[in-house]
C-alpha cells in the first residue's frame, strides 16, 4: 500500500470535511466502524471480491477500490461467492456488457441465499443511461452502481450502503476532480500502473470511451513524480504511465507540459529501471517523444500505437486524424530512430462500410509496418457513438472471413517479428513462477516479449540476463546467464 493512513484521528461525531481528501478519509473511518460490527456479527472478517473487466486503466482503478477495503476491515478474495462482490465494468464492446448480465445472473440466486450479501457495479459501463435503467427494471438486488468520474467516492459510497436501504445509484456525467492520496493495495509489489490523466479527447466514431470516461483531465507531474518515488521505496522497478492518449498529456494544466518532457523527470527517479506507457495515438506521437524514448535508458522498447484501419477512406469515416502514408511515414520514422523497437497495434476489422479492398488496405500495412503483435478486435457497435448509426454495417459473415484473413496476417508476421531476437542477450523482469511447468519463471523483456526460464520463486521482481535460446511463436524458452 502506498498511503499510511490513521483513521483514529476522525471524531466521527463531527461532520464529513469537505475538502478531499480528508472527506474520504473520515467516511474510511466510519466504514471501518461498520465492518468491524459485521465481524463481530459474522464472527469472522467480511470477504469481498473485486472482478476487473477491461483495461489497465480499470485495473488501476480495482487496486484502488482494494486498498479502500482493505484498510476499512475486509478480506480480499477470489471467489464471487464473498460478502461483498464488486464488477468493475468495460463498455468498449457489447460483449464486455453481456459477460457482466451473465454474471450478475448468476450472483442473483447466491444473494437470495444471503440476504446480507452486497454487490455493487462501477466502471464505464455505469456511465450508459441504457444499462442504468436495465439494472433498476431487472437487477433490483444491486445494492450499488457508480461509474468512472467518481471513483474516489467509494469510501462514501459504501457507508451509504450500511446506512441506507435500497439501490444506491451515484453516476456523473463529467467532472474535472482529480483526488490524490488515496489508498491503493498493488497486484504486483515490483511493478505498478500510474494514472496520468484521464478521459479521452479524440471521439473516434465508434468509440464509447469519451462519453464514459469524460474530457482530458491531466494530473500535476509533480504529484506523479511523488507517487513514482513512494512506489520505488516501496520496491516498485517497472511502472506503467496509463492514459486514453498519453500524448495528449499535460496540455490542460495550468502550467502546460509535454509527455515528453514528463518522461525525462520519471527517468531521473532513482531506483526505478523501468518505464512503459500506454496508449499512444499516431496523430500526435512528437519527434520531442521519438527522442527521449531513443536516448533514454530506462524507457523499454515497446510502443503500442494503434492503427485500427490499414484504409484512409475507413479512417476518415473513424475520425482517427491521420492517413494511411502518415502512420507508414510514423513507423518508419520510429524504426529508423530506435531499430530495436517492437510495434504493437490494434485493428478494427468490420467497421460500417469497409470493404474487400480496405481490408487488403490494412493488411498492406500489417506487412510493411511488420508488427511484433496486433490486437485484432471484430467491430463492436455502440449506442451512442456515430459509427452505430452509420449505413452499411457489415453481415456477420463477411466480418469472420475478413477477420481471419487479417488475423492470419498478423500472426504470421509477428513469428517472424518475434523470433529476429533470437540467440541475443537481454533483460527480463521476473514476473511469476510459471504455472504451466515446474521449475520455470516467466519474465517480461524490455520489448514486451514473453520468456520462460529455469529458476524459483525467489527471482520474481528481479531483472535477470536471459539468453532467448527459442522462438515459439510469441515467447522464448531461454536461460539465465551471467
Amino acid at each position: 500500500m502506498t498511503q499510511t493512513i490513521d483513521l483514529t484521528k476522525y471524531d466521527l461525531n463531527f461532520q464529513a470535511p469537505t475538502q478531499e481528501p480528508e472527506r474520504q478519509y473520515y467516511f474510511m473511518a466510519k466504514a471501518q466502524n461498520y465492518v468491524a460490527k459485521l465481524t463481530e456479527e459474522l464472527k469472522r472478517k467480511p470477504t469481498c471480491c473485486v472482478t476487473t473487466f477491461g483495461c489497465q486503466m480499470n485495473s488501476r482503478d480495482s487496486e484502488k477500490l482494494v486498498g479502500i477495503l482493505e484498510l476499512v476491515g475486509y478480506e480480499i478474495v477470489d471467489t464471487e461467492q464473498a460478502d461483498f462482490v464488486i464488477f468493475n465494468t468495460c463498455t468498449v464492446r457489447d460483449n464486455a456488457n453481456q459477460r457482466v448480465y451473465g454474471r450478475l445472473g448468476a450472483l442473483k440466486s447466491y444473494k437470495k441465499k444471503h440476504p446480507n450479501m452486497k454487490v455493487a457495479l462501477c466502471g464505464c459501463m455505469m456511465q450508459e443511461p441504457t444499462v442504468v435503467k436495465k439494472l433498476k427494471d431487472s437487477y433490483r438486488f444491486v445494492d450499488l452502481i457508480f461509474g468512472t468520474h467518481n471513483i474516489y467516492k467509494f469510501a462514501e459510497l459504501l457507508v451509504d450502503t450500511f446506512e441506507k436501504k435500497g439501490m444506491i445509484i451515484d453516476i456523473w456525467e463529467d467532472t474535472d476532480k482529480i483526488v490524490e492520496d488515496l489508498p491503493v493495495e498493488r497486484k504486483y509489489p515490483f511493478k505498478s500502473g500510474i494514472n496520468i490523466m484521464f478521459g479521452c479527447n479524440n471521439f473516434c466514431s465508434y468509440c464509447i470511451v469519451p462519453y464514459v470516461r469524460g474530457r482530458e483531465r491531466s494530473r500535476k507531474p509533480e504529484d506523479i513524480i511523488r507517487e513514482i518515488k513512494n512506489l520505488v521505496k516501496e520496491g516498485v522497478v517497472e511502472v506503467m504511465l496509463l492514459g486514453q492518449n498519453v500524448n495528449s498529456y499535460g496540455k490542460n494544466l495550468e502550467s502546460p507540459m509535454t509527455f515528453a518532457e514528463l518522461l525525462r523527470e520519471v527517468e531521473k527517479i532513482e531506483g526505478l529501471q523501468r518505464i512503459r506507457f500506454m496508449t499512444s495515438h499516431p496523430k500526435d506521437l512528437s519527434d520531442e517523444l521519438i527522442k527521449v524514448m531513443k536516448e533514454s535508458k530506462k524507457i523499454c522498447r515497446h510502443l503500442h500505437l494503434p492503427l485500427q484501419s490499414g484504409s484512409t477512406r475507413v479512417l476518415t469515416e473513424m475520425n482517427r486524424r491521420y492517413t494511411k502514408e502518415q502512420y507508414l511515414a510514423l513507423a518508419d520514422k520510429i524504426r529508423k530512430e530506435i531499430p530495436d523497437i517492437s510495434l504493437t497495434t490494434d485493428i478494427i476489422v468490420g467497421f460500417p462500410g469497409e470493404t474487400t479492398e480496405d481490408v487488403e488496405e490494412t493488411i498492406d500495412v500489417i506487412k510493411k509496418v511488420r508488427y511484433d503483435n496486433a490486437f485484432t478486435f471484430i467491430y463492436s457497435k455502440r449506442t451512442g457513438t456515430p459509427a452505430a448509426s452509420m449505413d452499411n454495417q457489415i453481415p456477420e459473415e463477411v466480418v469472420k472471413v475478413n477477420f481471419d484473413k487479417v488475423l492470419k496476417t498478423v500472426q504470421n508476421m509477428a513469428k517472424e517479428q518475434v523470433g529476429r531476437f533470437q540467440g541475443q542477450v537481454m533483460d527480463a523482469l521476473v514476473e511469476e513462477v510459471n504455472e504451466q511447468e515446474a521449475g520455470l519463471v516467466t519474465g517480461r523483456l524490455s520489448n514486451n516479449t514473453i520468456v520462460h526460464f529455469p529458476g524459483d520463486v525467489n527471482l520474481v521482481g528481479k531483472i535477470v540476463n536471459v539468453k532467448l535460446e527459442e522462438c515459439h511463436g510469441f515467447y522464448y524458452i531461454g536461460k539465465i546467464v551471467e
